[in-house]
């Protein structure tokens, strides 16, 4: 509890006290007290209780805003004073303020889970000066300073390592609890706490560009982006709170006047009316709700910039997804080595020691492969051939390593390879020796992750790709994909996803759009969703994206749109309960079949059980 939440606890239960003490006098120390020595004795709880209400409903009076939560309260428990109903009145407002407290809690609880996130800030940075270590602010630091990260500090900007070696600790940005190892040379980011050695880090970003300044930007601005459910109880309550004084006000008067009713009895029920009328449920859940969701979004490591993009999400019937980097690592890596004439191991060896000067991705990941360290006196005379591949004296002997091209040119004899991705081929003194496989690796849960979404009511999975159309449908078919378009430059994955969205005919559903956040920023905007996956330390993607996936894993996807379906379900909840139960009480209170306790139940009663469903969104969702 805040000083202010205990402060509030103590009032709660003075007033509690005074009021029990107030009661015991009137109903048996004194013999038929006189109307103000009850109206007294109920004061004195009702003024420790109700002042800071009267004071608010008064400034917002003379600034102009009337018709508030604050003001209802006051006219229904002055109201109630006035008909003699001193221990109704006093109650209303303890109740009411017991209600307040109990929001505020909530609210409390679903700031510390946003507060989680925002813990990533650093409070300082150390640098060596004189031998020692100085404690500095991390604005102060500038690129290609040196900071030195001590056990258990948290790394307070980007860097590379320069000296050491140690675990991280990811959490507050992947939500994942499993530590990573980090070397020298790794690249490391703001937010991740060092968990054992000490490391020197060079600086490669300013503070106010580092993933940790962005990423508390986007946290701490989340709320300025409002759902239409929260934009509606904002217009509702503008107008209901006005109408509902007017509608107690003329029940009040209309009966007595025009039928001759008594007076005393229909001012009771307009005042009970008004108790129900507060809409207290629905302007506090509903905001809750969202703020709960994007707080329980933040600790599986996914950031949502605004309650109106969580609201987007849980419609959303069609997902799109880019390939390289999303469902697939992104790295190549040898697959296959199919040899003709010597072992796997000479094989992937020749190739690896033709491939020694070459910085190609394919090169690296042949040079990668190899389980012995290549030889550089091995190597004669290296002839790269553009486009084809290398031609290579090892041992005395020419090797050439490269496409079916190189082998034509080279008057080989050489066959396709039954596997999809890239093939790359190997001979020896004019002998063909067999081939390699290289492709880029699917994710371990790509596939999971597609079966997930699926099962959460998404219609239609897409893919696209500009890599060939034999890799793209293989991948599309093992991950169970509904469509797949390859050969695609970035516009023309703009234009197909122009096509999906024009597949709607006015049906009110969302198209999300799933990249790496990088080369995909045309498609993350034009999408109604832009999800920027595997995004951290991706400016791009925190920039282009309305949802930002911390870490790479497919499945983070499907725990997003559970999280939006789980939000927009307890923000439903919420809206059709308090509704409901108000409609409900206050046509009995207007007929006058409800009292004064089931009337503080609509208000107050309804607004616990509407903010306890709330922090529901709150949870941690599981895979």
């Amino acid at each position: 509890m805040t000083k202010k939440q205990k402060k509030n606890l103590v009032r709660i239960i003075v007033s509690a006290v005074l009021l029990i003490l107030a009661y015991f006098l009137t109903s048996f120390v004194f013999e038929d007290p006189a109307w103000w020595i009850k109206l007294l004795c109920f004061l004195a709880p009702y003024a420790v209780i109700g002042w800071d209400i009267l004071f608010k409903a008064g400034r917002n009076i003379a600034n102009g805003q009337v018709f508030d939560e604050n003001f209802l309260m006051c006219l229904a428990t002055i109201g109630a004073f006035i008909i003699g109903e001193y221990p109704e009145a006093v109650f209303v407002m303890l109740f009411y303020q017991v209600g307040e407290l109990f929001q505020s809690c909530a609210v409390e609880k679903s700031r510390r889970s946003i507060s989680e996130m925002m813990d990533i800030r650093p409070d300082y940075a150390n640098i060596e000066s004189d031998g020692e270590l100085v404690r500095v602010d991390p604005e102060e630091i500038k690129v290609g300073d040196v900071i030195v990260v001590k056990p258990g500090e948290r790394i307070p900007l980007d860097g590379v390592i320069i000296s050491g070696n140690s675990s991280l600790d990811t959490a507050a940005l992947t939500g994942e609890s499993k530590p990573s190892d980090a070397e020298e040379g790794d690249d490391v980011l703001s937010g991740c706490v060092n968990l054992s050695g000490v490391l020197n880090i060079r600086v490669t970003k300013e503070f106010g560009q580092s993933t940790v300044s962005k990423i508390l930007d986007l946290v701490e601005n989340s709320s300025s982006k409002k759902a239409k459910a929260e934009n509606f109880i904002t217009k509702f309550a503008r107008y209901y709170t006005p109408c509902v004084v007017i509608a107690a006000a003329l029940l009040a008067v209309i009966p007595p006047l025009v039928l001759g009713l008594g007076w005393g009895d229909w001012i009771q029920r307009a005042l009970i009316f008004l108790v129900i009328s507060c809409p207290c449920a629905l302007v506090i859940s509903v905001p809750l709700s969202f703020f709960g969701g994007i707080g329980g979004a933040s600790r599986n490591g996914i950031l949502v910039k605004g309650g109106n993009y969580l609201e987007a999400l849980a419609k959303t019937d069609c997902v799109v997804f880019d390939k390289t980097g999303t469902l697939t690592k992104g790295v190549f890596a040898v697959t296959a080595v199919h040899p003709d004439k010597c072992s796997k191991e000479r094989l992937i060896e020749l190739a690896a020691e033709a491939e020694f000067y070459s910085e190609h991705p394919i090169a690296r990941s042949i040079k990668e492969a190899c389980p012995k360290e290549t030889d550089k006196g091995r190597l004669g005379e290296v002839k790269e051939i553009s486009g084809h591949g290398v031609e290579a004296i090892i041992d005395g002997k020419r090797v050439c390593v490269g496409s079916g091209k190189l082998m034509e040119k080279e008057g080989v004899k050489w066959h396709q390879c039954h596997k999809t991705g890239t093939t790359v081929h190997v001979a020896e003194e004019g002998d063909y020796l067999g081939h390699i496989v290289i492709s880029d690796e699917i994710k371990p849960d790509s596939e999971e992750a597609i079966k997930r979404i699926k099962l959460l009511g998404i219609r239609k999975t897409v893919m696209l790709t500009g890599d060939s159309k034999e890799v793209g449908e293989e991948i599309a078919g093992k991950l169970g994909l509904d469509e797949v378009y390859t050969r695609l430059l970035p516009a023309d994955k703009v234009e197909k996803v122009e096509k999906l969205l024009g597949e709607r005919d006015g049906k009110r559903y969302a198209l999300a759009f799933v990249g790496d956040g990088i080369n995909d920023a045309p498609v993350l905007s034009r999408a109604d969703i832009g999800i920027a996956m595997g995004a951290i330390g991706s400016d791009a993607a925190i920039e282009a994206a309305d949802i930002v996936l911390m870490d790479d894993k497919p499945s983070k996807i499907a725990s997003a749109i559970r999280i939006a379906k789980r939000t927009m379900r307890i923000v439903r909840q919420n809206i059709v309960f308090a509704l409901g139960i108000k409609v409900l009480v206050l046509v009995m209170g207007a007929f006058g079949i409800a009292n004064m306790w089931e009337a503080v139940f609509a208000d107050v009663g309804v607004s616990v059980i509407a903010i306890l469903n709330s922090m529901r969104a709150m949870k941690k969702t599981e895979r």
